[in-house]
């Protein structure tokens, strides 16, 4: 009976870790304290899979920050600019790559492949001298097995480590990174003989970036890396594991021709075509660990259909060598349904939290060894025939309207060079208008009333009251600034999703379905269990109350479909898009109804439209094709004097800038600081857009206050690639998480810079 858990989340049931990091980060606690919190929540996750029984238990999953960040440390490859001097690396310069300090920024922070969880990016060159800098591996297996449980320490493998990573600054972008491969192996080695001499019989090497598209001399370095490392395993056991999706035939071929290594993981979940590669012939005596319980997403398995999938795949490996396993670490779900108390029985019953995904495992592999559960399996069978038959689920006028939009094209009726013109006639803005993207600070007083109301300790009267106060603020705030189009702040919402999910039918809410983001940032995605719908109008009596404060232009704030579902945890009994086609449905709604309302510019925003990219580049072309018909459907219908803004930001969005141009959005607002305005290149490169576009010109994740002179240069950059009928200033994200005190000065220069260019182009005439 084999059973292996690939990896489990860190941050605690009650998100014990979160609150012990931000009270060291704020000088609240002494690291000895963080380190006994940490402690803790080891020792608790490593006796909950003992007691249920699992085989191989991982170790070295947990971490401070991040477990890429943790394999720099490990390989002590510090960037100059933290001024570390060597030796075991400490709190201070761990935290400083991850968060930048008084001196130094931090380093650059990204999507783990298609999750949204983030991680810190390595910068590496040709002269980082790599050294043995983190002993954590060991320690925590020591730790482990000072607790009687013997575990897998888990590494970040060598070869993912450096595709991973990006050439450091003041190196050639050409930089080949596997060319440390040689570099950092005999580090690996010397880790590896620590484990063997703490007693470890086996080691995880991760390795995810096995399922993307990679070239033949990436795999080659796979191959070389393994060589190179056979020789110090030595009678120690090998896993390497991959995750996220299928892995493609040569790649699939490299790893089970690798010498020296004892078992290889997969996830048969998102990876479901790995099986037939498995079929058409696996390394013989070699272990397949099946990632058949879903590590991605909340619903409980199938747990009749997965033992038939296992007990196919015992036939072709052997009844002695299949070992049941998650599809990826759990570190991307909820933690225990047990915390959750908002949950309806019927919906409970249909959920699996991370805790439970480890018994389903369990469960799984006792069933494959003959001792199946009977009466476990029945209440599984029995919930999953309550989740296909529930009428909660269903909505049948939902389902043909969303199926009535496969096969049609959703274009609004004229091409956005007339409708611009059309709404410059109505609209009246100068050259360069001045705008922000949507949220506005949500201050201590305001986040009280919020949880008054829902606490219902204060009534709606008073609710109401104190948010049109705010808006009021801001509204005067933003004419005090003279800012051209503007917004009402959002004082109104928790979430970008959350506020929406709420309103709309098909979603349910969790009470402590926290998962980690990165650091200490945790979100509670919403649950979408059933058919979407909008039952009634969700924005437009705030909007409206909004325009009726000004005379200038007020935005409609929404969020867009693509990134409600890349946000949520989704349904998996009906193709995604098809789910993205009923949301977008129920925005289309929305947008219909602000318009009546006399809102005349509409954003809607879909920050993770490039999150949801598939990682196999054959399956690009279709997700781009119903992601960008998702964004079309919302706005079709209105008319051409109605502009519709679009919101993205913080991630890579040059290699899908045609699916953008082909969103048709009238202005589009994007991320352009942060990420050494990449954007800008792609005009340079002769990308002609014709639509309205907004690149963010001061990062808004930092407290620093930008001057209206380093703005003007920013938008001069602009001008030299874009041309100044289409050009937009503004911010590059929504201001929610700043405080007044930097807003105020920062979108006052701003608008500063916005007025000299306007001078100056109007005397250059």
């Amino acid at each position: 009976m084999a059973s292996h858990i690939v990896g489990y989340p860190r941050m605690g049931p009650n998100r014990e870790l979160k609150f012990a990091l931000e009270s060291h980060w704020d000088g609240k606690s002494s690291a000895e304290e963080l380190q006994k919190v940490a402690a803790e929540l080891r020792s608790s996750i490593w006796k909950q899979m003992a007691g249920v029984g699992i085989k191989y238990i991982p170790s070295n999953t947990f971490s401070y920050y991040d477990q890429v960040l943790d394999t720099t440390s490990m390989l002590g490859a510090v960037p100059p600019r933290y001024n570390w001097n060597g030796g075991e690396i400490g709190f201070d310069t761990y935290f400083s790559m991850a968060r930048g300090n008084a001196s130094v920024p931090a380093m650059e922070m990204t999507k783990w492949f298609d999750t949204n969880y983030h991680y810190i990016v390595p910068e590496l060159g040709p002269d980082v001298k790599f050294s043995y800098a983190s002993h954590k591996a060991v320690t925590e297996y020591k730790e482990a097995k000072a607790l009687g449980i013997d575990t897998i320490p888990v590494l970040v493998g060598p070869v993912s480590y450096l595709l991973l990573s990006k050439p450091a600054k003041g190196v050639e972008k050409s930089f080949q990174l596997l060319s440390l491969l040689d570099k950092i192996i005999p580090i690996y080695k010397e880790v590896i003989s620590d484990l063997k001499e703490a007693g470890a019989s086996w080691i995880q090497f991760d390795e995810p970036q096995l399922v993307l598209d990679l070239e033949s001399h990436q795999l080659e370095a796979f191959s070389r890396a393994y060589s190179e490392l056979e020789s110090s395993f030595g009678g120690l056991n090998v896993l390497v594991e991959t995750y996220f999706a299928d892995v493609p035939a040569a790649a699939f071929k490299t790893l089970t021709s690798l010498k020296g290594v004892t078992a290889f993981g997969f996830d048969l979940v998102r990876g479901s075509k790995t099986i037939d590669l498995i079929k058409g012939g696996f390394s013989s005596g070699k272990l397949l660990f099946a990632g058949i319980v879903d590590g991605r997403n909340i619903w409980a398995n199938d747990l009749d259909g997965s033992l038939n999938i296992l007990k196919s795949l015992e036939d072709i490996v052997g009844k002695d060598k299949l070992v049941v396993s998650t599809s990826c670490s759990l570190l991307h779900t909820a933690v225990d349904l047990v915390n959750e108390t908002k949950l309806d029985d019927e919906i409970k019953s249909w959920l699996s939290f991370a805790a439970q995904k480890v018994v389903e495992v369990n469960a799984l592999a006792k069933a494959l060894s003959g001792q199946k559960d009977e009466a476990f399996f029945s209440a599984n069978a029995a919930a999953q025939a309550s989740r296909k038959s529930s009428p909660r689920v269903t909505n049948e006028a939902v389902q043909k309207a969303a199926a009535a939009l496969k096969g049609s094209d959703h274009r609004r009726t004229t091409n956005v060079s007339a409708r611009l013109d059309a709404q410059q006639k109505k609209l009246n803005l100068p050259i360069l208008p001045t705008t922000t993207i949507g949220s506005f600070p949500q201050t201590v007083e305001l986040r009280r009333v919020r949880r008054e109301y829902k606490a219902k300790k204060i009534s709606e009267e008073e609710y109401v009251k104190a948010i049109k106060q705010e808006i009021s603020n801001v509204v005067k705030l933003q004419e005090e600034l003279d800012i051209d189009v503007l917004v009402h702040g959002e004082p109104e919402r928790n979430d970008m999703v959350e506020y929406f999910g709420e309103q709309l039918s098909g979603f349910a809410f969790t009470a402590n379905g926290w998962v980690q983001s990165y650091g200490s940032r945790c979100v509670k995605p919403p649950i979408i269990y059933g058919d979407v719908s909008r039952p009634n109008p969700m924005t437009v009596f705030w909007s409206s109350t909004a325009q009726g404060m000004t005379k200038r232009p007020m935005k409609g704030m929404l969020t867009g479909p693509v990134t409600i579902l890349n946000w949520s945890f989704v349904r998996n009994d009906q193709p995604r898009f098809e789910t993205c086609y009923q949301i977008a449905l129920a925005i289309k709604d929305e947008v219909e109804d602000l318009e009546k309302a006399n809102i005349n510019v509409i954003q809607i925003d879909e920050a993770a439209l490039r999150e949801g990219l598939p990682l196999r580049k054959a399956e690009h072309d279709f997700y781009l094709k119903w992601a960008v018909h998702s964004f079309r459907i919302t706005n079709c219908g209105v008319q051409d004097t109605t502009q519709i803004h679009t919101h993205m930001c913080y991630s890579n969005f040059n290699d899908i800038i045609h699916s953008i141009i082909d969103m048709d959005a009238d202005v589009i607002t994007i991320e352009n600081s942060r990420s050494d305005e990449k954007l800008l290149s792609v005009f340079r490169e002769g990308v002609k857009y014709g639509a309205g576009i907004g690149p963010g010109v001061y990062d808004i994740h930092s407290p620093r206050i930008p001057s209206a002179e380093e703005i003007a240069d920013r938008v001069n950059k602009m001008l030299a690639v874009l041309d100044t009928n289409i050009l937009w200033v503004n911010p590059d994200c929504g201001l929610k998480t700043r405080k007044y005190t930097e807003v105020k000065p920062a979108l006052e220069n701003m608008v500063s810079a916005a007025k000299l260019i306007r001078t100056q182009l109007a005397s250059a005439k």
